[in-house]
């Protein structure tokens, strides 16, 4: 047997310095790991149409091959020998260099008829799924090694799970705040493929300590580990019971889930970018840094008493309907993910098992994990019509929580326990109905009279977990009756893009299409309307002015709108014109035919063709100069798809115009301001640009059906835009000095956020 490496007169140094190779090397390979976690997403997104429903797609796609890791470095340290398993490690991580660098493979053109979810997780599999699987196997790995080296800290290696979750940290976080701004992407993936050799040359140094070590128990110096299962080292620790691993998959599953359920509620109506992707998966990565690290930050018991108000708290807007401000949203949801990771991990924390269980304790948490991203990512899409499983993690984090103070389970506290919640929900629905048959409309004051005191009886709840958890479900059920702003609603259907509502208006004048909280088509229900163009797309506004400064010429003859809607701009078509929408979601062409919803097609244009699939891939097919008018309506959420306003797109669009044909841009936005964009991409191609704003909307142009609106018109020439260029609401749209140019390789969301 080798001499140990703790006998040499240097052994202190040397325990340090065996710490610090595993905890960088850990810290190094959780860094990698997620930062090609949004990195990889932003890459793909294009290719999708910029929909939120990616970053989940991808997150339940790692989260997978997450757990596929830790069920390798389970069984490979039970069946191999220590110099076996270390062998078969390393090659496993040489292998996964054979896909770098990391880009998307060439030929891989989502389908357009059906839902892309499964073509996504095999380009996942193929383009980033060995490398992802060869680092996340890495963590339990290492710890193992580590608790194989005779340090004497060896008895409870997870502290060095806390390295790791500050790498993932550092990873997510640099990625939007420095990785993106900076880098174009096929910059970035070169950038990762050398970390990962420098990876490599860590890994081979653990390797190297564990190969050394002696095969002796590992010490039993220091304090036995807190929560640790049996004696130090964990030889004679007994199994975890059933009960054990179904409350550790359990305890995982609800941050998971709550953690996609916040970043789908923050990126509904905000263009999904890394910056929001990252925020809610970084907060539950520090609840893990915090809840496993020696001393803990925040006391858990505190925690759980505050739970029950965050809880709520998140709650009001979901049950009334409430459109809350980004500052106030953000952080609520934000606060709240970040307390019921903290609880519910912290519970894992304070039930961990000894260093003998530590790869299958891994290996139950990770399937918890995967589990709540299965559940959100591909089971609620098909078995929910809205987004149900925010809140249904809510009341899961509820019941979970553990009691406040001691309290008597007696007979009559459990048969409570049920009563009460169902005579809170019962209330609940009746002052609904009630307030809503006097013909209340829905705003500030009826939402504070419905659910203000409500919120407080459920409150009263907060000490029994189950009671409490019972009593926002109600609250949750009893809303379903209250239509809030939507007014009436006629079908609610979900797809991989998203949630869309067809809605009557309080008053039934308009029938609306809703995706999200935003419009995306509105028609009137008098019939002597119905082909009246409504919303952003009235005659008077904008692009009723451009349709108008073209009438009778040869540039509206061929005109393609990217984006269908309810179908709206249809109308403008007249005899001896065709119309070709461009429109990703099967679900939108279904809703703007179908005759019960909108008439647009059938009624007003039914010569009209739609084509599916991805704008930019189907208008690459198209003939060149073959189009006198693209239109760019596309919406995801509240803004058009990043990928639709960069250089490559721009000259996609140039190339199919006519001589004399123009671009017509839909820009408006409650969260970006895309004027810079538009401007810098018109100076970079050598178009000449105007820009419309017509936001000055008032209350009885409203009523009438009007809405604000932002838009922009370019062309080759400035004659070609003659036509507009008397008008005065028509400005020159200048480039911003100092900005680049958004690129397929390069875009920066957070630059133009607009902060008021």
């Amino acid at each position: 047997m080798q001499p140990s490496l703790y006998n040499s007169p240097s052994r202190s140094s040397n325990q340090v310095t065996i710490v610090a190779a595993f905890a960088v090397t850990m810290f190094v390979s959780a860094a990698l790991l997620f930062l090609m976690e949004p990195m990889f997403a932003k890459m793909v997104l294009p290719l999708l149409g910029g929909t939120a429903a990616v970053w989940n797609t991808c997150l339940v796609f790692f989260q997978a091959v997450l757990l596929a890791g830790y069920a390798y470095a389970h069984a490979s340290v039970k069946l191999l020998s220590r110099r076996g398993q270390t062998g078969l490690h390393l090659a496993v991580l040489l292998a996964a260099l054979m896909v770098l660098p990391l880009r998307v493979p060439d030929g891989w053109v989502p389908p357009a008829q059906h839902d892309p979810v499964a073509w996504l997780l095999l380009l996942l599999a193929v383009a980033v799924g060995l490398p992802f699987f060869a680092l996340s196997a890495s963590t339990p790995i290492l710890q193992k090694w580590f608790s194989q080296s005779g340090h004497p800290s060896a008895a409870d290696p997870y502290f060095l799970f806390a390295a790791s979750n500050a790498g993932s940290l550092l990873g997510l976080l640099s990625y939007p705040l420095l990785v993106e701004p900076m880098l174009r992407l096929s910059d970035q993936g070169r950038l990762w493929a050398w970390c990962y050799g420098l990876f490599l040359l860590l890994v081979a140094a653990c390797a190297i300590v564990s190969w050394r070590a002696p095969d002796a128990a590992p010490s039993t110096d220091g304090p036995s580990p807190v929560g640790a299962v049996g004696d130090v080292a964990g030889e004679s620790a007994p199994n975890p019971t059933a009960r054990q691993r179904f409350r550790w998959v359990a305890l995982a599953f609800v941050p998971s889930s709550l953690m996609l359920g916040v970043t789908t509620a923050l990126t509904t109506d905000i263009p999904a970018i890394p910056l929001l992707w990252v925020l809610p998966l970084a907060l539950y990565l520090l609840s893990f840094v915090l809840v496993f690290a020696r001393k803990p930050v925040l006391s858990h018991h505190w925690l759980i008493r505050r739970l029950p108000f965050l809880i709520l708290a998140t709650t009001f807007p979901l049950v009334s309907k409430t459109v809350l401000p980004l500052f106030v949203l953000i952080p609520l949801d934000l606060l709240t993910l970040f307390a019921v990771a903290m609880v519910c991990h912290g519970e894992l924390s304070h039930s961990r098992p000894s260093a003998r269980h530590l790869t299958e304790f891994y290996l139950w948490v990770s399937a918890g994990g995967v589990l709540g991203g299965i559940f959100n990512a591909l089971i609620a899409p098909l078995v929910f019509s809205s987004l149900a499983e925010f809140p249904l993690a809510l009341v899961l984090a509820a019941a979970l929580r553990p009691p406040i103070d001691v309290v008597k389970d007696t007979p009559r506290a459990r048969k409570l326990d049920f009563l009460l919640p169902i005579a809170l929900g019962v209330s609940v629905a009746a002052v609904i109905l009630i307030l809503q048959a006097k013909g209340l409309k829905p705003g500030r004051a009826l939402n504070i009279l419905i659910f203000g005191y409500s919120m407080v009886w459920c409150l009263s709840f907060g000490k029994r977990p189950l009671r409490f958890a019972l009593g926002v479900a109600a609250l949750i059920l009893a809303s379903r009756v209250y239509t809030g702003p939507f007014g009436h609603i006629l079908r609610t259907e979900r797809s991989f893009f998203g949630v869309y509502r067809v809605t009557n208006d309080d008053a039934n004048r308009f029938r609306q299409l809703i995706h999200g909280g935003t419009l995306h088509g509105m028609q009137s229900l008098d019939a002597m309307r119905a082909c009246e163009p409504l919303a952003y797309y009235t005659r008077r506004g904008p692009i009723g002015q451009v349709f108008a400064a073209y009438t009778g010429n040869a540039v509206e003859r061929q005109v393609a709108i990217i984006g269908l809607g309810a179908g709206v701009m249809a109308s403008y078509q007249t005899p001896g014109e065709q119309f070709t929408f461009y429109e990703i979601d099967p679900l939108v062409e279904r809703i703007a035919r179908d005759q019960r919803y909108f008439t647009f097609i059938s009624g007003c244009a039914p010569q009209v063709r739609v084509v599916l699939g991805d704008a930019r891939l189907s208008l690459r097919d198209a003939a060149d100069q073959s189009y006198g008018m693209i239109v760019l309506d596309a919406f995801s959420g509240d803004s058009i798809p990043m990928h639709l306003l960069t250089r490559e797109a721009l000259r996609i669009y140039v190339r199919k115009l006519t001589p004399g044909g123009v671009l017509v841009f839909h820009i408006s936005s409650r969260y970006l301001d895309l004027r810079q964009v538009l401007g810098n991409l018109a100076q970079d191609a050598g178009l000449v640009c105007l820009v419309n704003d017509d936001t000055g909307v008032g209350e009885n142009d409203m009523k009438n059906g009007k809405y604000p609106s932002l838009w922009a018109v370019m062309a080759r020439e400035p004659g070609d835009l003659a036509a507009l260029a008397h008008d005065p609401h028509w400005k020159p749209l200048p480039a911003v000095s100092g900005a680049r140019v958004w690129t397929d390789d390069f875009s920066n969301v957070v630059s133009i956020i607009k902060l008021h």
